[in-house]
């Protein structure tokens, strides 16, 4: 062979090799075009997440323009009732929202179906911007309760019980808003003279547990709380004096007509609407209402306070994004859970109706909105989230439920009534 042909043997080869890796490099673009992140949630397009959520979408896809991001909107039951199969197969999205606690998020983090967070939360500092009450639902011990262990999940918005007063009501009675408890409950003994029932209640859904749990709370302390949700310590409702104190007073509430007789079988949604045409001036409830009777009630002026003399709430953080083991793309899970966390995301969040974790409340306009986030913020900041009395036990929402209108009618004393509510929760537990 020649010189001259050799050396075209070699140029040709080359040009071989450099053909063979610009089609390896073409489809490596291709691929990396190609690679889908998918996103599922249950909220609706119209709510505070939806929105902030379809924003931080658009943010997400502007950082990563070669990801083809895929989202689905899925029923809150559906994702409830299939999680745990669809989790254990190749079709688990790469991000979704899940509902927290034992039950839910605890145990699929306990059969090792979602992703352990916490070298991120740490890395990513959401274990700075979420308080520990705030991180209780967010992580799990190996055994699947929440409150410790790892991460599993991570939050990025909040809801608690308050009292809404309407403003009008107290003004034509020449009563102040309550600041303290005593106050309170000097406000009620005024009204129900006059022959209005100050307290509107519904004690066939959970607004009595939620009163009941608020009064408990007036002499309870983090320990106890935690003993009671999160199994760290002994607990019993029987001649607990938190309770015991909580089950009396509603009882000397419905004896002086602070609460109606009717209580027993209204229903909440009865009961918010009742307060909306101003039957009675009080309600205590959810910041699930707030954004409804900001749009709803035109007809009074009204505000909220937490429950007077407390310095706990019922509340939680809200659902949590969880990353499935068998997520295909983690690191564009935890890029996508920072933006939900950005101030900006946060502040439409609060823009929106919600209460966001991580807002400049300077970037809030809406003065009632603003009224919202500041109480949960400084509810939050004294470590006041108590999570919700139904919590701790399997069923013990329609324990309660029973049990207190078994209480209110008559049908148990007190005593009866805590050891009730006793041995439910110790067999649900």
């Amino acid at each position: 062979m020649s010189i001259h042909s050799k050396g075209a043997k070699v140029v040709t080869l080359a040009m071989a090799a450099a053909l063979v890796l610009a089609a390896f490099t073409g489809c490596a673009k291709k691929e990396a075009a190609q690679r889908e992140f998918k996103i599922w949630h249950y909220e609706s397009d119209t709510g505070a997440m939806g929105i902030a959520w379809a924003e931080a979408m658009k943010q997400f896809q502007a950082k990563h323009p070669d990801v083809k991001l895929v989202f689905e909107t899925k029923g809150f039951e559906q994702i409830r009732q299939t999680a745990q199969m669809i989790l254990n197969s190749d079709e688990a999205p790469d991000i979704m929202e899940y509902n927290k606690g034992n039950a839910t998020a605890g145990m699929l983090s306990k059969q090792g179906l979602l992703t352990d967070l916490t070298k991120e939360a740490s890395a990513r500092g959401w274990d700075k911007t979420l308080s520990p009450s705030l991180q209780t639902t967010c992580r799990y011990s190996p055994e699947g309760v929440m409150g410790s262990g790892n991460w599993y999940g991570v939050t990025n918005y909040g809801e608690y019980v308050m009292v809404y007063y309407n403003v009008d009501m107290f003004k034509k009675a020449d009563l102040a808003i309550p600041t303290t408890f005593a106050d309170f409950e000097a406000a009620c003994a005024t009204f129900a003279k006059a022959g209005t029932t100050p307290i509107v209640l519904s004690g066939a859904e959970y607004p009595a547990q939620h009163v009941f749990y608020s009064l408990a709370l007036s002499k309870a302390d983090r320990s106890m709380i935690n003993a009671y949700e999160l199994y760290q310590g002994d607990f019993s409702f029987a001649g607990n004096p938190a309770f015991t104190y909580a089950a009396d007073k509603m009882l000397d509430w419905l004896k002086k007509g602070y609460i109606s007789k009717d209580a027993v079988s209204m229903k909440a949604e009865d009961m918010g609407v009742a307060w909306e045409n101003g039957k009675s001036p009080i309600m205590i409830s959810g910041s699930w209402w707030y954004g409804r009777l900001v749009s709803e009630v035109k007809s009074f002026e009204w505000t909220i306070s937490l429950f007077p003399g407390n310095k706990m709430s019922p509340g939680s953080s809200g659902n949590i994004w969880v990353v499935p083991e068998k997520s295909k793309n983690k690191d564009l899970a935890y890029d996508f859970i920072d933006i939900t966390l950005q101030p900006d995301i946060q502040a439409l969040l609060g823009n929106s109706g919600g209460i966001p974790v991580n807002a400049d409340l300077a970037k809030i306009t809406d003065p009632k909105i603003k009224e919202l986030i500041e109480t949960f913020n400084k509810l939050n900041a004294e470590d006041g989230i108590a999570f919700y009395p139904d919590w701790p036990a399997a069923g013990f929402y329609d324990i309660l439920v029973s049990k207190i209108q078994d209480l209110l009618i008559g049908n148990d004393t007190t005593e009866q009534f805590l050891a009730s509510l006793d041995k439910s929760y110790k067999e649900g537990k």
